[in-house]
């Protein structure tokens, strides 16, 4: 799925754009589940050249799954002590509030 709003990566995104996607993406799912007859699916989007994105315009991959396709994605999650993780959080709410 490709938004019609042309943006490089996910958060430049409008949010108008962002919205309509929110609305569109899980009708698309849906038919693509009822096509191809599949029990599940991965919708994929990669942001950025370090999250593998090759095509320089946001888009999103609706993966179809059926038993044993299997979709292995890994990354080395870290832990923060809890004053890290409060020091983190505030800091997205004063970004998310300015």
């Amino acid at each position: 799925m490709i938004p019609k709003e042309r943006a490089a990566h996910l958060h430049e995104l409008s949010d108008d754009a962002a919205a309509a996607v929110g609305r569109v993406l899980p009708r698309l799912c849906r038919a693509v589940m009822a096509a191809v007859n599949a029990e599940a699916y991965n919708v994929l989007v990669n942001t950025g050249e370090a999250a593998g994105q090759v095509v320089m315009h946001t888009h999103f991959h609706i993966i179809p799954k059926f038993p044993d396709t299997g979709f292995k994605m890994g990354w080395k999650s870290g832990k923060l002590a809890p004053d890290e993780a409060e020091d983190l959080a505030g800091r997205i709410r004063q970004t998310l509030e300015s």
